[in-house]
This record gives structure tokens, sequence and C-alpha cells, in this order.
């Protein structure tokens, strides 16, 4: 299918969402890869992997760009040749773009019992405990995974800790929306995070 959501976050930010319908071959179509995205593609084992990698050109596309504007830092954060900056994520059959004047982070991720087992390598379990049921906690952590993977991929330093450094605040779910604090090297940046579920999948989206 083309575009699943577009979200206009304020008039410098756009969230763009790809459900995983189309075939490999069919996402091949229309979409004009580089050399170096040739080859890593080439070298993926996983036909969803070759397919989500894809479904993002098109959605770089639908924000008017292509894969030859895409560039990778250092540390492997992408960014697009003039200046914008964007964030990309893939899980199971969703992809998501976030591109904006500001840096900014966005995860994706399938709500599964999995993440119970590891809640504690990102987040203090305890503080899950008034929680009604087992849903609502695998909720909460999904939504909490989403906000931190999105502050990391933003700050984009490999010595950040998820469970040391990333303190996402407290929140009800039908806020939609809390902050957070990345403490490292003696500083405090606070970011705004935003999220949202679709599907029994999750997304979470950071500002600075």
């Amino acid at each position: 299918m083309p575009l699943y959501k577009t979200i206009t976050v304020n008039q410098n930010t756009k969230v763009l969402i790809w459900k995983i319908e189309e075939s490999f071959d069919e996402l091949l179509q229309g979409i004009q890869l580089t050399e170096n995205s040739r080859s890593r593609i080439s070298k993926m084992l996983s036909d969803i992997h070759k397919r989500g990698f894809l479904s993002v050109r098109h959605l770089l596309k639908e924000a008017g760009y292509s894969d030859h504007d895409l560039v990778y830092n250092k540390n492997g954060k992408p960014d697009l040749k003039d200046g914008t900056c964007i964030s990309i994520t893939h899980s199971h059959e969703f992809s998501a773009i976030i591109v904006s004047k500001n840096e900014v982070g966005i995860d994706v991720e399938k709500q599964r019992e999995k993440i119970l087992r590891i809640a504690n390598k990102f987040t203090p379990l305890k503080e899950y405990r008034t929680l009604a049921n087992v849903d609502a906690v695998i909720q909460k952590l999904t939504i909490v995974w989403c906000a931190k993977e999105a502050l990391y991929k933003l700050y984009a330093n490999p010595g950040v800790s998820f469970l040391h450094h990333i303190d996402v605040k407290d929140f009800q779910f039908e806020d939609l929306q809390t902050t957070a604090d990345i403490i490292f090297n003696g500083k405090i940046n606070t970011y705004q995070v935003h999220f949202f579920e679709f599907e029994e999948f999750t997304c979470a989206y950071a500002i600075c």
C-alpha cells in the first residue's frame, strides 16, 4: 500500500509511516538506490529487512527526498544533505521516518510479551507495579522503550545507556506525550516525547 499515516507535528516536523505489504520487486519500482544502498541490500539475508529498507526509500520520496539525499555521520546517525534532520525506524511490517529542522528521533516497536524479559535492562521494573494487568505493563514498557530508543537516536552518542542516562518521566496512557532527560557527561538535556499506538504497534518520537 502507499503511505499508511502522515502526522504534521508542527510547521518544521513531519512523521511518515509505511505499512509494508508489497513484495521486494514491487518496492524496487519507482526509486533509485545509491551504489552503497545496493551493496547493503545485497548483503541482507531477511526478506522483511530488505523490504523495510526499500520502504524507507519510498518514505523519503514521499517527503520530497531520495536515497541520494541520505548521508550518515561517524556514529551512524542519518542526516539529509540539505541540513534537514531525519530519523528512521523499521519493525516487522511497519517503517517510519521523522523529518525536521530540529534534531529528532523516532522508533516503532511491536507490542510483545518479550519486553517483560528485557525490561530490567532499560528501566526499573518496580515503577510498573501499580499497573492493573500484564497487558498494561507490556503497553507501558513498550512506550518507554520506544521513547528511549528515539532519544538515543536523537542524541547519537554511543556512550549513552538506556538504563542509566535516559529518564522518561511518568505519564498516563491518554496523555500521548511526556518529557525525558538525558543525563550524560555532567549535562542534562530535556526533550519532548510523543507516542501513539496502532495495530498492536507503538510509535514514539522525540523532539529537541
